[in-house]
């Protein structure tokens, strides 16, 4: 735990990095909803690299060149202005942790090749912050000892964010809200 030194009293002490992401200044995270008056379609997700439920590559980790997997999409559902991606470990003992989120993808795209950028994304696609607060893919990186399921998860909205590059999570959560048409998920699993 860091702690700050100052001649005036301290309010409060810092927590760590993750924590505070978490916690984001004390509100809880945002679980954003549907579009009103629309049913959920299904958007497949897959990659050449792994298989779903099976175990991802060193390359796609921390371990390894902490590259993003190639994702291959299906077609999300009509009316799709836009799509956000995310990269998910559920397992986390804070809860949910985003190790990636990427929103303004374009909804013609159907594969995101490999790589530390959003090739082939769209002119529009930007990186927002994830819980290391950084805005780029971080691997799979669980606790020794520990294996992870990841959910690369790929969200249909009816909207366009239009939010600048580095935009907390918190922000992108909110402004999906109540404009998701569709969604899918590859999962993967990952231990040291």
């Amino acid at each position: 735990m860091l702690l700050m030194r100052s001649n005036k009293p301290a309010l409060f002490a810092c927590v760590p990095l993750a924590l505070l992401s978490a916690l984001a200044c004390g509100k809880p995270r945002i679980v954003p909803r549907m579009a009103p008056g629309v049913r959920l379609a299904s958007i497949t997700v897959t990659s050449p690299a792994f298989t779903e439920g099976s175990r991802i590559p060193v390359d796609h980790t921390c371990d390894g060149k902490d590259l993003m997997p190639e994702l291959v999409l299906s077609s999300p559902p009509e009316n799709t202005k836009s799509l956000v991606l995310f990269v998910e470990d559920p397992d986390s003992s804070d809860g949910t942790f985003t190790h990636m989120v990427a929103f303004d993808v374009s909804p013609d795209v159907r594969k995101l090749a490999s790589g530390t950028e959003l090739t082939g994304a769209g002119e529009a696609a930007r990186f927002g912050l994830n819980d290391l607060q950084v805005a780029h893919y971080s691997g799979p990186c669980p606790p020794k000892g520990e294996a992870h399921r990841y959910r690369y998860r790929v969200v249909a909205l009816d909207t366009v964010l239009n939010l600048p590059e580095a935009a907390p999570l918190r922000q992108i959560d909110e402004a999906i809200d109540g404009h998701i048409i569709g969604e899918g998920v590859l999962t993967g699993h990952y231990g040291h």
